[in-house]
């Protein structure tokens, strides 16, 4: 087992007002080292999901790597411009693009607009006559079959909001042909999150290879081949399991994807290069009996991490502060809402007042989607050099 995984928290920091974000930026960095070193094997192109964490330090760390950015907003496109991220490292998907969004990423410069429907492609053609550009863009297409865990992270079927059904194909080539302020250069899929099994990204590279194949017989070239993301992670062992498996990842993509010469393959990761490295620490409040199970109130809620919540996700807990008798605890927030839970009948050492929580592989969705509800305030995150 890599020693780099190993969950410790400084003892300084445990004496830090409850709750927070504290991110292992060793793990961090040897993850983010790990996944370029093997996209780079192949000449893969890895974006990174900014919507995972939009923390600054935790961007910079990232740039640094020599990650590009795929952005679903107008200031996640601001925020990583700010970072330093060089602007024709950007992609930019997302079904709703407001106007100020596109005209945004048009004077940046960015490298790309993966459209999702015919609507939007005619707007962003007009825009970008308006400003006198010619501008990027590539197609997402749906490949039609289900991946991911729950259906809310679920991307890639056919009906959904997300991408463009393939039996469109033609009636959008008509459509770009009569779109003179658009350069078409790629592909762009996506088919879910948190998708370990890497059967299902080997049935994707089966399904591109088709709709690649329907391009060739109508002579048209596609520069760029955007695989999208959906790596996932170990939620049940991250201490075994700290890093996601690149090399085999990659090596597949690789073996299966008919990449044509001159094309240039793109990852648009997320939660496997941040989620390992992040955790919520939380406080016990109150230990409450109830009919059949004991419920330890911790001062941090959905509010810090709606995971669980929203789409009933699990996340390992640890009592880091107690070496008691093993019991069952269902650990609860203190938001007036019944889902504000993180767990049901989680064992865990004989816990108490004041003992010290940590949801872990938290660094994914986490932060980012925290909110102000109930007026609550928002998380501080903490680092593992903060000594």
């Amino acid at each position: 087992m890599d020693s780099i995984a190993k969950f410790k928290i400084p003892e300084p920091i445990q004496k830090e007002r409850t709750p927070f974000y504290y991110y292992d930026l060793d793990l961090l960095n040897h993850t983010l080292a790990t996944a370029k070193k093997e996209a780079d094997k192949y000449n893969f192109i890895i974006h990174y999901a900014v919507k995972a964490n939009a923390n600054d330090r935790i961007l910079k760390i990232i740039r640094h790597h020599g990650i590009d950015a795929d952005c679903v907003s107008g200031n996640e496109i601001k925020k990583v411009i700010e970072i330093g991220f060089d602007p024709e490292g950007i992609v930019y998907a997302g079904v709703g693009k407001t106007d100020w969004e596109i005209e945004l990423a048009m004077e940046t410069n960015i490298f790309c607009f993966n459209c999702e429907s015919i609507a939007e492609i005619k707007v962003i053609n007009s825009l970008a006559g308006k400003a006198g550009k010619t501008v990027n863009i590539a197609l997402r297409i749906n490949p039609n079959f289900r991946a991911g865990a729950h259906e809310y992270i679920t991307t890639g079927v056919e009906e959904n909001k997300f991408g463009i059904h393939p039996g469109e194909l033609e009636i959008i080539m008509d459509t770009l042909a009569l779109c003179p302020n658009l350069k078409f250069v790629g592909l762009h899929f996506h088919i879910g999150s948190q998708i370990t099994d890497l059967n299902t990204f080997k049935r994707l590279c089966i399904r591109v290879n088709q709709i690649q194949e329907w391009f060739h017989n109508h002579q048209i070239i596609v520069n760029h081949i955007n695989v999208g993301g959906g790596f996932g992670v170990d939620y049940n062992d991250p201490d075994n399991h700290p890093v996601s498996d690149f090399p085999n990842y990659f090596k597949l993509f690789n073996r299966f994807l008919d990449i044509g010469p001159g094309q240039k393959v793109h990852f648009e990761l997320g939660r496997s290069l941040v989620a390992q490295c992040g955790s919520l620490i939380t406080k016990v409040l109150y230990i409450k009996k109830g009919i059949n199970t004991k419920f330890a109130i911790v001062d941090a809620g959905m509010t810090d991490l709606i995971r669980p919540a929203l789409y009933q996700a699990y996340h390992k807990i640890e009592n880091f502060t107690s070496t008691g008798k093993q019991e069952y605890y269902t650990i609860v927030g203190p938001i007036c809402e019944s889902s504000d839970t993180f767990g049901k009948y989680i064992l865990l050492p004989e816990t108490n007042r004041n003992d010290l929580l940590c949801i872990r592989s938290a660094g994914a969705y986490g932060e980012t989607m925290a909110s102000r509800y109930n007026l609550r305030d928002l998380p501080r995150a903490l680092y593992s050099d903060n000594l």
